[in-house]
Parts: C-alpha cells; structure tokens; sequence
C-alpha cells in the first residue's frame, strides 16, 4: 500500500456502505446502474461515440485489469467488430480474478474497420477504431451499443463482459488479528486522485479524475464508505485507534484496516 494514515474527516452524506463479508445493503436513487459509488461524470460500462473525422472512440470499463494486461482483435471476415478480453492479476487472492470479455463495433453494412488503436489505462480500455467507407447506403451509418450502456436507476446491473470473478463494484475480506481488506472499483482514477477519511466505524473515500480524456464530456467522481461491523455481540475497536493504508491501482481502491504493528499488507 503507498498511502497511510489514521486521520479522521468530515466528508459530504449519502454514500454507500457495505458490510463485512460482503453484504452490501439496499441501494436506493443510485447515480449509474454500473457502480453504486459514481456519483458524476460518464456512465455505463462502455460508451461508444462518433469523432469528427467519423472514426469512433470506444471506452470500456475493465477495472483490475494492468494497463498491459488486454487482448484486442478486429473480426477478419466482417470486419465489423472488436473483440476485446482481459483478466487482473492472479496474485491477489483476495479478491479472486476477474476476467473480462466482450465487444464493440459497426451496425451499418457499408463500412469496414480498418485499424485499431488501443490504450489501457487506470482499469479503462479506450479505443480508436478507424473505418472506412466500402459501398454507398443509403441509411445512416450506426454502431452497435450494448443495451445497458450509460443508465442510472435504483438498481445495479451486472458487468456486461464479466465472465469469471466477482461481479459487485466493492468487496471485504476479514483479515487476520482483526483486520478488514476492501476493494472498491473506481474505474479512471488513479492513486493521486484518491482521498480517504476516517471516523470511529467507517472509512470514507472520494475520489476524482483530474486528468480528463479528449474525448469525455467530464471527468467521474466517486463517493463512499466501507463500514467495519461485527456478527459477534463485543464492540468494534475504533478505526481511529488502526492503521488504515490504501491504494488505487488498475481502477480499484485497495484499504486495509488493521490494527498498530500488524504485519497485514498488501
């Protein structure tokens, strides 16, 4: 972890919690369908957009996965699509790997793609896809989006390119001598982006993208907490009296919540 601390805060109401082992609670008036803690900026998990010079740019979510850590290639008897896949690294075990796969293309049946230009970065896939023009139509050329892209409502949908791992944006594992793991996905952040608070049962985090892409209307912001509680009926140390250090890497917030002098790391 590349941050510490057992500092307390103030930050603003309304984020989301989740127990220990993972049981979030019920989800009410949420921001985007694809994760609970974006709280502004782009939604969905993949958003595809025509550029000025007709190419498009597509935008992915695949948090957890390393920046050289995904496969692309175009079909090569349409050439209508790109076929995208990806997994975050085995090392971790606890959190488990995901793996991801899926793809994004043309709906029209006069264009081709002709190249792919591809960036992984902060748990987002961006890609230029270049077409070109190979027979006249007289309709409009389109491209094809999934069903579930960039939508808000009260309740979360699943990853559409998920095909193995955990599918819920944050997840806590109980650490030994007491201490508490999280995993929150924060897709286009990374670690200088991120603040984390603490008050005496829970630990409060936002996070912004300073760095906006070219092509995204605005940057995301997230906001949340993690709750430390207990099934037994002893009280809950403060968070105050532990250490809590944290991490985002690959689009994920990474807080251990252990008590002084533990060895828990990760």
């Amino acid at each position: 972890m590349s941050k510490s601390g057992s500092s307390s805060g103030n930050m603003s109401q309304g984020s989301s919690g989740s127990d220990v082992p993972n049981n979030p609670p019920p989800i009410q008036g949420i921001y985007a369908t694809n994760n609970q803690f974006l709280k502004a900026g782009p939604k969905g998990f993949i958003h595809v957009k025509v550029l000025e010079n007709d190419n498009l740019h597509v935008r992915v979510d695949l948090p957890g996965v390393p920046d050289d850590g995904v496969r692309h290639r175009v079909d090569a008897v349409r050439k209508k699509l790109v076929f995208f896949s990806g997994e975050t690294p085995a090392g971790n075990q606890r959190e488990g790997v995901r793996e991801y796969s899926g793809s994004a293309g043309l709906g029209c049946d006069c264009c081709e793609i002709t190249g792919v230009d591809a960036k992984m970065k902060d748990g987002v896939l961006r890609m230029i896809v270049s077409r070109v023009k190979v027979k006249d139509h007289d309709k409009k050329c389109t491209h094809t989006v999934p069903p579930n892209a960039g939508k808000s409502g009260r309740l979360l949908e699943d990853h559409p390119f998920l095909v193995k791992g955990r599918k819920g944006a944050v997840v806590g594992v109980p650490l030994p001598g007491d201490g508490l793991y999280f995993a929150v996905d924060i897709p286009g952040v990374c670690c200088d982006d991120v603040e984390v608070l603490a008050n005496e049962h829970e630990v409060r985090f936002y996070a912004e993208v300073k760095n906006v892409d070219e092509h995204d209307e605005s940057g995301r912001v997230y906001l949340g907490c993690v709750i430390s509680c207990s099934s037994s009926s002893d009280p809950l140390p403060s968070i105050l009296t532990q250490t809590i250090a944290y991490d985002a890497e690959f689009g994920v917030l990474k807080i251990v919540i252990a008590p002084r002098n533990s060895t828990n790391s990760e």
